[in-house]
């Protein structure tokens, strides 16, 4: 039988036959069944040395130390290491010649009884490749979709072991190895939108092309990195944050991406709901803009992600092509106020009404939900004969009109929509849904990424000019698009 079309049952079984393998369970909060598929399949006593539920909070802490929040990274971290210790220190004299160890973990928040929770949950397992070898974590954070408690267990239950499974077979194999979490379980139960392999085996292994992998596969629709490039959880990331976000292609990132999100970020942080030192400022990437011919080109991305990384700022790549599909997932993590920085020519598109041919409300459902809860978008202004270029670069039509000469700004004062929206986007732009940027840097203006390009993989003249200093630096230190 292929290890594709085995069941949860037969996987733990067939781990449970294994007389290497040999470890301990350790499950908190809603994460409880993991441990049971494995006493349910037989021949436990071969592979399980102890499981242990550290359910209430005063013990989880005696055993394995603060952690501040108990469903987090840090907590799912103490527990491995904890466990894994104490397993090599009692067992290896006995048994570790022939055996590779292993602590399994998880610490998971299932829906409770006013459904008014955020169900989601860390996962991860240490382990030998080899006996006596140095040990390897695979790390993992996932969201129940289902919206039965009970079932959001059955669903960790079955995850947990296609991870132990995973790991014992598929772990020089990080594609089969990540397919394989939704055996018997389908993507529409679960969402994991983070993962690392680390460990010296896994030195060949890039995390953040593993995450990105995740949103390729369907398997989430949005991972983050933070400043450094590391792999975060946007829950733990965004919490307590207002936020500030610009989309774009970033390749590379230029002068006036750069003026954009700062000339925003000193607006932002002016308003009177917004404290300076709560804010998360980041940029997107969407997955259709890192998709070349047809598939993505991972050399193109991670360029992106450092170039982003070495101006001082995290990265969010996501499916979400719409900006109201967005602005809904960021409200999943942020109940402060949320700031969108568009160009004037991004902004024209939003309101295009086929965009929205798929909901049943059309465009007036999707500003709905665009603009619940606090969130206004920042528009950079943009000059009139640029405005018109970049409509005939990307193979606009002309539902959008604007009443300026070639040299004047089109801004959300002159910007100019169709005739049936015009009425929708006055009570959009007065009820301070739409924001000017100001003092923009004019000169940077007539920069188009598509035009940089050309010159940065040519090292054609001047390209360094055009590209603020950190990433003309990067490039160069990494020789990064060099054709």
């Amino acid at each position: 039988m292929n290890d594709q079309d085995l069941s949860v049952e037969r996987k733990a079984l067939r781990i449970n036959l294994d007389s290497e393998k040999y470890g301990t369970f350790a499950e908190i909060g809603a994460g409880q069944e993991v441990a049971r598929h494995f006493f349910q399949a037989g021949g436990a006593a071969g592979t399980v040395a102890k499981t242990i539920s550290a359910y209430d909070m005063k013990f989880s802490d005696a055993i394995y130390g603060d952690a501040g929040r108990y469903v987090s990274r840090k907590r799912l971290v103490q527990m491995m290491a904890h466990e894994y210790e104490l397993l090599v220190e009692r067992l290896s004299e006995a048994r570790g010649n022939e055996s590779t160890f292993f602590a399994f973990s998880n610490t998971v928040s299932a829906l409770n009884y006013s459904k008014s929770n955020e169900c989601h949950g860390w996962m991860g397992i240490r382990f030998q490749t080899s006996p006596k070898s140095t040990y390897h974590d695979i790390i993992l954070h996932v969201r129940m979709l289902d919206s039965d408690n009970q079932l959001q267990q059955e669903a960790i239950g079955i995850l947990g072991v296609n991870l132990v499974y995973g790991a014992m077979h598929f772990y020089s194999k990080p594609d089969e190895f990540i397919d394989s979490l939704t055996d018997t379980l389908g993507k529409d139960r679960i969402e994991v939108d983070m993962i690392e392999f680390n460990g010296s085996s896994f030195d060949n292994i890039d995390n953040r092309i593993l995450c990105l992998k995740l949103t390729e596969k369907g398997l989430t629709n949005a991972v983050m990195f933070n400043e450094q490039g590391h792999v975060v959880q946007p829950s733990e990331k965004l919490y307590k944050q207002a936020c500030l976000i610009e989309r774009g292609s970033f390749r590379p990132l230029t002068k006036v991406n750069l003026d954009m999100l700062e000339k925003a970020k000193s607006q932002f942080v002016s308003r009177n709901d917004v404290e300076e030192d709560s804010i998360e400022v980041f940029m997107e990437l969407t997955l259709r803009s890192l998709i070349n011919e047809g598939d993505i080109d991972y050399d193109d991305f991670i360029a992106r992600i450092e170039v982003i990384n070495a101006c001082g700022y995290s990265v969010l790549v996501s499916n979400y092509l719409e900006y109201f599909k967005l602005s809904s997932y960021l409200r999943r993590y942020v109940h402060k106020p949320i700031g969108l920085v568009l160009g004037i020519n991004n902004l024209a598109d939003i309101f295009k009404e086929n965009y929205y041919s798929e909901l049943e409300g059309g465009i007036l459902e999707a500003f709905g939900k665009l603009f619940k809860d606090n969130v206004k978008i920042y528009a950079y202004p943009i000059e009139f004969k640029n405005f018109l270029r970049y409509r005939e670069q990307m193979g606009i039509g002309d539902n959008v009109e604007t009443k300026t000469a070639e040299d004047e700004l089109v801004t959300i004062d002159n910007l100019l929509v169709a005739d049936n929206l015009r009425n929708l986007y006055k009570y959009i732009r007065e009820n301070g849904f739409l924001i000017n940027i100001n003092n923009c840097n004019r000169k940077n203006m007539n920069l188009f990424s598509r035009d940089i390009f050309t010159l940065v993989k040519k090292r054609a003249d001047g390209w360094k000019e055009k590209l603020p200093d950190c990433v003309s630096e990067m490039i160069e230190k990494k020789n990064l698009w060099n054709s």
